[in-house]
């Protein structure tokens, strides 16, 4: 009778055990997968950290503040190669030793946006590209400031045209073409019949093509130092190309664009210890 009664109990017992080893089983691999979760959503949100920090040209969010805005804009703040840059004449390097720069320009069809902060316009192909030392730079956009970011012995143009491009690693090269007011500039006609007067979410195609070649000075002449993005983050490591000779725009097509942005310029930067070279 004793005997008997061990029997159930024995049996209930073990199977509790079993029950609860599955259990522990079962919350032991749980929070694997959980911080494996975490740990994805925390570096999603980090790569969109850049996006989320509001910058503007102005008071709070301006210039001054960038590299407050944001952890991941603190080059704008703490580094020693920014852009844009004064080019002092007497600070100019001349040499015979300056790296080639090929020019690899075609038209072009382009979209353009309004960012919020500049009109930009976006290739169609990838067939435009420059030659800097042998390595090929894409163009992945241009766009445009006023008055001008970098400024020619303390003095600015109406504006200043950026053309950004690539490299097959993401270092950026970006060549600068100053504008001041004189004839009807045809080759960007296009662009300001359809330039978006408030923040875009979408593109706007342009019908026309546009001769890219013709947004470059006949005199290519240009500046060479090492700086950086003008706007947020302000990342560092980019190979500047600042063309001495101006293009020129009418004034009706810069009072158009300074109508939507009346200053989306970011004041000049120091020097600090590099170099400014020019081709003698």
């Amino acid at each position: 009778m004793k005997k008997s009664f061990l029997y159930p109990l024995l049996i209930l017992s073990l199977s509790f055990l079993l029950g609860a080893c599955s259990e522990q089983q079962k919350d032991t691999t749980k929070p694997k997968k959980e911080e494996v979760t975490e740990t994805k959503q925390n570096e999603e949100t980090k790569g969109n950290e850049p996006s989320t920090a509001q910058w503007s040209y102005e008071e709070e969010t301006g210039p001054e503040h960038w590299g407050e805005l944001d952890s991941s804009y603190s080059a704008c703040t703490r580094g020693n190669e920014q852009s844009p840059i004064n080019i002092e004449s007497s600070k100019v390097k001349t040499t015979d030793k300056l790296e080639n720069i090929e020019v690899q320009y075609k038209p072009t069809h382009f979209s353009i946006v309004n960012t919020g902060h500049t009109i930009q316009a976006n290739p169609k192909t990838e067939s435009n590209s420059i030659l800097v030392e042998g390595k090929e730079y894409k163009l992945a956009q241009f766009h445009f400031h006023t008055p001008s970011e970098h400024e020619f012995n303390s003095q600015t143009f109406d504006m200043e045209l950026h053309l950004v491009h690539q490299d097959a690693n993401g270092k950026l090269a970006v060549l600068g073409v100053m504008i001041q007011e004189g004839k009807a500039n045809e080759a960007l006609a296009a662009i300001w019949d359809k330039m978006p007067k408030s923040e875009t979410e979408k593109e706007i195609a342009i019908k026309e093509s546009v001769d890219l070649q013709t947004l470059l000075p006949s005199n290519q002449t240009f500046f060479n130092y090492k700086g950086s993005l003008t706007t947020p983050p302000c990342s560092e490591e980019v190979d500047w190309i600042v063309f001495e000779q101006p293009i020129e725009m009418s004034k009706k097509q810069i009072q158009a664009f300074q109508q939507i942005f009346p200053n989306n310029q970011r004041p000049v930067q120091p020097l600090n210890e590099r170099e400014i070279i020019k081709e003698s």
